[in-house]
């Protein structure tokens, strides 16, 4: 489904991707990890054209992000992409947010679009909450109507970059549960997360990163069991542990 090659990408003379290369698999949950600044958000970015990248190359679904003459727009209404920021549209209401891209991009009529916002805010269990604005909403909720909202496009797969970072302690569970849910549904995803305890239940396999580079790229049980390089056993050490 994603084909990521020999990708670099640098700011100006920085280099922040370094020959990095994996893929994920039709249904696969791989869930990207390392220390901050590692390149992990720069990363899946390239993946829906939200950033550009100067070496490499990455397939989606057999669709070429970095070619000239790929229609970006079209592509990334194919890959739905949740934000450590919730990026909702706080003058619209929940379903307001929901529909909005359906009518503008898909082209589907009110109804339709109505009825499958409804629907999706039933499968993240805020079926109540439809006509409430972002503001009357927790963050946790928030969330979850922008996952939603990701969901109404009908994505081939779904890109997480920290989704629950911004989220106070108590609500990232709400968040995790949904995402789990979707893994379990067969959803093709990247997650950048810190949330080690979501990686080993649902995560086929692990990317670590460090410094622009992909250092480990295993099954998440040989990664948590025995991970290969000492900068991803101090890695884990330190995160576990806290």
């Amino acid at each position: 489904m994603i084909e990521i090659q020999d990708l670099g990408k640098w700011y100006g003379s920085v280099q922040v991707l370094k020959g990095c290369t994996t893929h994920v698999d039709k249904g696969e949950v791989v869930v990207v990890c390392g220390p901050s600044g590692s390149g992990k958000s720069t990363l899946i970015k390239c993946v829906n054209g939200l950033e550009p990248f100067q070496r490499g190359s990455i397939l989606v679904n057999g669709v070429s992000v970095g070619a000239v003459g790929t229609d970006l727009p079209s592509l990334r209404a194919r890959i739905g992409m949740v934000f450590q920021s919730f990026e909702l549209f706080p003058h619209l209401s929940v379903l307001g947010n929901l529909t909005l891209a359906q009518r503008k991009v898909l082209g589907r009529n009110a109804t339709e679009a109505s009825a499958r916002a409804r629907a999706l805010l039933d499968r993240v269990g805020l079926a109540a909450h439809a006509e409430k604005y972002p503001g009357q909403l927790s963050g946790g909720q928030q969330q979850r109507v922008a996952i939603a909202r990701a969901l109404a496009m009908d994505p081939v797969a779904m890109l997480f970059d920290e989704p629950t970072s911004a989220l106070d302690p108590e609500m990232i569970n709400e968040v995790l549960d949904v995402m789990t849910a979707l893994a379990q549904d067969g959803m093709t995803m990247i997650c950048v997360t810190h949330e080690m305890g979501f990686a080993r239940r649902v995560a086929h396999r692990v990317v670590f990163m460090d410094q622009g580079e992909i250092l480990e790229d295993r099954p998440s049980a040989d990664f948590f069991g025995a991970p290969e390089t000492d900068r991803a056993r101090a890695f884990l050490s330190r995160i576990l542990h806290h």
